[in-house]
């Protein structure tokens, strides 16, 4: 199954402040712990998550789904805006939406 999480207007503003391997070691490493927990295999594939800024989203392929794919990508938006928020001044609300591709 493919992801895309499409980032929101502040989200977009937070991830300006990181280069894409950034970008890429923060979610891998908030979802490989979350992976822990729920019942999931998630993977962030650099080839296809090249300029995660300029694209606004970035590409996530899961297999072995046995969780909900909903509250997986719900706590993941909630742990993920502890990295952000250390080089966004102000409030971060909502960082991305998940939209399934397949």
């Amino acid at each position: 199954m493919r992801i895309n999480l499409k980032f929101t207007n502040k989200g977009q503003v937070a991830i300006e402040n990181f280069n894409n391997d950034e970008l890429i070691e923060i979610f891998s490493r908030y979802i490989n712990t979350l992976t822990k927990k729920y019942a999931v295999d998630a993977t962030v594939p650099a080839e296809t998550n090249q300029n995660i800024a300029v694209d606004g989203s970035l590409k996530i392929i899961l297999e072995n789904v046995n969780c909900d794919v909903d509250t997986f990508f719900k706590e993941l938006g909630r742990d993920i805006k502890i990295p952000l928020k250390k080089r966004l001044d102000g409030k971060l609300d909502n960082v991305f939406k998940t939209e399934v591709i397949k």
